[in-house]
C-alpha cells in the first residue's frame, strides 16, 4: 500500500502550485474545483498525491485534514489502476471548510468486492475511518468513489459561482503500466457501513431516500401523474412540484418548439421558498443554462449555479438535463440544491430518468393539442355556423362530442331553410369515430343541403344520400325530415333511418312515437325509404336524440330500458325547448357516475302556445 510519505510527483520539474497572495478562506468564499485525468501507470499514485497537495496549498488546507485527503486519493487512484486498469479521474473540491475528492475509473462493470471476497482490500476501509462521507457511484461509463472530510461548513456566499478546471501541476505521467501485485487492495466498504447518498455541505445526506429504495416510487410517482396531463405547461408545473422540495430546493423547466420559435421559453420556475420564485425567474430569462461539459442527448449534466437560486445566503450545485424524446429536443430542465459541492452520479441518473418522463410528457401533450387543434377545424367545417333557431319554433340543441373534443364527432346536425318558407332538419350518427367518420360526416350534410334545394323529397333525398354512403363502407343512421308551417301549426314529414326514434309529446304530457324503424343508410344500395307525416298543435315538442342518449349505460342497464327516455321527455311538460333540452341532458348524466363515452347530440322543436309569443325570425 502507497503511503501518503511516499516521493511526491512534483519533483524540480513539476513544482508545487503557489497559493494566491493574501488569500484567506472564509465561510462565504466561493467554491473551487479542479479536475485532471490520470494515465493508468506505476506514476498514477505519486501524481495524483502531488496534484492534490498543490490543490490543498492553493486553498490553504493544512493539518489532518490535508494528510488524509492526499492519503485517501493515493489509495483510490492505486486501486482503480490495479483492478480497473482504465484512466482514471481524479476531482478536488473544497469550499468552506469541507475537501471532496472523487477518483472514477472506466470500468463500470466491475464489482467493488464485498468483505470476505477474493480480491477484498483495505483500501475502502481507510476511506470509512477517516472520511466524514463517501460513497460508491456506478454509472454506465465508469465507477467513482467519492469522500468528504471536514467539519459542517458555513452557508457559501449567495452570488458565488462554481469554478471548474483550474490547471495544476501533474495532469499526465508517462511510464510504465503498475503491475497488479504491488497493490493487491481493493475497494470495499466496511461490514456496518452503508454508503451515502451524496456529500453535503448544507444537507448532510439530502438524497439517501431517493437513490435506495425511493427511487422507483419516485419515477414511478412521477410516471402516473405525468402521463394524466394534456397541456404542456400543466407538465412542465408538474415537474416542478415533483422535484421541489423533497428532491431540490428549485427547478426550472424551458420549452422548445423549434417549429414555431427559435428560442425557449421558460415555461416554469419553481423555489422551496415561494418569496424568492420571481427572483428566480428573473435570473433565469432568456436561453436555458449552458452544461459545464458536452453530454449525450438527454444525459444530465453540472450546470452553473444561477445568482437567485440560492436558498437564504448559501450557493449549491445545479444539474441540467435536456428533454429529448426520438433525439427531438423538446425542452430543458435544471435543478438544484443548496449547499451541495456537487450532485453525484447516482442521483444524475435519477435526474436522467426522471427527464425522459417528462419529456414524453410534454411531446404526448402536444399532440394532443394538435389532435385537438384539428378537431375543432373539423368541427367548424361539419356543422352549421349560424345560430340554431327555426322562426315560429322554439328550438333548442344540445351537441357534446365525446373524448374531450380529441376528434371531430361522429354527431351532426343541421336546419336549411328552402326558398319556399319549408325548413329541413337533419340529426345524425355516423358509425365509429375520428377521422373516417369525420369523412362521412363531411359527407352528409352537404349532399342533404344540394338534394334539398334540388326538390328532392325526404325519402328521395336519404335514397341518393344512402347511396353515396355504401361506396364509404360506412353506416349512417339518420332522422331527416321536413317543416311546413301554416296557421299555427307545423306539419312535420320525416325519416327515421336506423336511428332511435323520434319522439312527440302533446300539450296533454302524452308521448308518442313520431316515425317507424327503417334500415341504416349505407347498409344496402337498394333501398327505398318511407317518410310519416303528422302536424305538431300549439305546445307540441319534437325530440329527436342520438344513440348516446338511448344507450348510456349504467351497469347492465340502459338509458332507454323500460321507455326511460319516453318517461323522462313527459315529466317535462310545462318546459319550453331550452327547458326541456338542458332537464334531459341532466339526466343522462346523472344516470351514470362516468363521462359519455358517446357523442351526445338532441334536437328540440316545440311549438308555441297561441298566447306565446313566437320567436323573432
Amino acid at each position: 500500500m502507497d503511503s501518503a510519505h511516499d516521493a511526491d510527483a512534483t519533483g524540480p520539474d513539476r513544482p508545487a502550485a503557489t497559493p494566491p497572495t493574501g488569500a484567506v478562506q472564509t465561510g462565504s468564499e466561493m467554491p473551487h474545483a479542479v479536475r485532471t485525468e490520470l494515465p493508468p501507470n506505476a506514476l498514477a499514485a505519486a501524481a495524483a498525491r502531488g496534484f492534490t497537495r498543490a490543490a490543498l496549498a492553493r486553498w490553504h488546507v493544512r493539518g489532518d485534514a490535508a494528510d488524509d485527503m492526499v492519503l485517501l486519493v493515493s489509495e483510490l487512484v492505486t486501486n482503480a489502476v490495479v483492478h480497473a486498469g482504465t484512466s482514471v479521474g481524479l476531482e478536488c473540491r473544497y469550499a468552506a471548510g469541507v475537501v471532496y475528492a472523487e477518483v472514477a475509473d472506466r470500468h463500470p462493470a466491475r464489482r467493488v468486492a464485498a468483505p470476505g471476497e477474493e480480491g477484498h482490500g483495505l483500501g475502502l476501509r481507510l476511506v470509512g475511518a477517516l472520511a466524514k462521507e463517501w460513497g460508491i457511484s456506478y454509472r454506465r461509463d465508469r465507477k467513482a468513489v467519492w469522500f468528504q472530510l471536514g467539519t459542517a461548513p458555513q452557508p457559501l456566499d449567495a452570488a458565488a459561482e462554481l469554478h471548474t478546471g483550474e490547471a495544476l501541476p501533474g495532469d499526465a505521467l508517462p511510464g510504465e503500466s503498475l503491475p497488479a501485485e504491488a497493490h493487491p487492495e481493493d475497494a470495499a466498504p466496511p461490514p456496518c457501513a452503508e454508503p451515502p447518498a451524496a456529500p453535503s455541505a448544507l444537507h448532510p445526506d439530502p438524497y439517501r431516500e431517493w437513490t435506495n429504495s425511493g427511487a422507483p416510487c419516485f419515477l414511478a410517482e412521477a410516471s402516473d401523474l405525468l402521463a394524466g396531463h394534456t397541456d404542456e405547461d400543466k407538465v412542465a408545473s408538474l415537474a416542478g412540484q415533483l422535484m421541489v422540495p423533497r428532491f431540490a430546493d428549485w427547478c426550472a423547466v424551458w420549452l422548445w418548439d423549434g417549429e414555431r420559435s427559435r428560442l425557449p421559453r421558460l415555461a416554469r420556475v419553481w423555489h422551496a421558498q415561494e418569496s424568492r420564485i420571481e427572483e428566480l425567474r428573473a435570473q433565469l430569462a432568456g436561453e436555458p443554462p449552458v452544461a459545464a461539459s458536452r453530454v449525450l442527448p438527454g444525459q444530465a449534466a453540472p450546470s452553473r449555479w444561477p445568482a437567485g437560486a440560492a436558498t437564504g445566503s448559501g450557493s449549491g450545485a445545479s444539474v441540467l438535463c435536456d428533454l429529448v424524446v426520438g433525439g427531438r429536443q423538446v425542452g430543458t430542465l435544471v435543478i438544484g440544491r443548496a449547499g451541495l459541492l456537487r450532485i453525484p452520479d447516482e442521483v444524475m441518473g435519477l435526474v436522467e430518468d426522471f427527464a425522459r418522463r417528462v419529456a414524453l410528457a410534454v411531446l404526448s401533450a402536444r399532440r394532443y393539442t394538435l389532435q385537438a387543434n384539428i378537431s375543432q377545424i373539423l368541427q367548424r367545417g361539419l356543422l352549421p355556423s349560424e345560430e340554431v333557431r327555426v322562426p315560429g319554433l322554439d328550438t333548442a340543441l344540445v351537441y357534446e362530442p365525446a373524448g374531450e373534443g380529441a376528434w371531430a364527432g361522429g354527431d351532426f346536425y343541421d336546419l336549411l331553410r328552402l326558398p319556399d318558407g319549408r325548413w329541413r332538419f337533419a340529426l345524425g350518427d355516423v358509425c365509429g369515430n375520428g377521422p373516417e367518420a369525420a369523412v362521412v360526416t363531411g359527407l352528409a350534410r352537404p349532399v342533404l343541403r344540394l338534394l334539398a334545394r334540388e326538390g328532392h323529397s325526404v325519402p328521395e333525398t336519404l335514397d341518393r344520400l344512402n347511396r353515396e354512403v355504401g361506396e364509404q363502407a360506412r353506416f349512417l343512421s339518420v332522422v331527416y325530415g321536413e317543416l311546413a308551417f301554416r296557421d299555427g301549426l307545423v306539419d312535420c314529414t320525416l325519416t327515421c333511418a336506423g336511428h332511435p326514434l323520434p319522439l312527440v309529446r302533446d300539450a296533454s304530457g302524452a308521448v308518442r312515437t313520431a316515425a317507424a324503424p327503417q334500415l341504416l343508410l349505407g347498409v344496402a344500395q337498394q333501398v327505398s325509404y318511407e317518410s310519416q307525416s303528422f302536424t305538431l298543435h300549439p305546445g307540441d315538442t319534437l325530440l329527436c336524440v342520438t344513440d348516446g342518449v338511448t344507450e348510456r349505460r349504467s351497469g347492465r342497464r340502459l338509458f332507454d330500458d323500460g321507455d326511460g327516455l319516453a318517461t323522462r321527455f313527459a315529466d317535462c311538460a310545462g318546459l319550453d325547448a331550452g327547458g326541456t333540452a338542458e332537464r334531459l341532458r341532466r339526466a343522462v348524466y346523472a344516470f351514470a357516475p362516468d363521462l359519455p363515452a358517446d357523442d351526445l347530440a338532441m334536437l328540440v322543436l316545440r311549438v308555441p302556445e297561441r298566447a306565446e309569443a313566437a320567436p323573432d325570425g
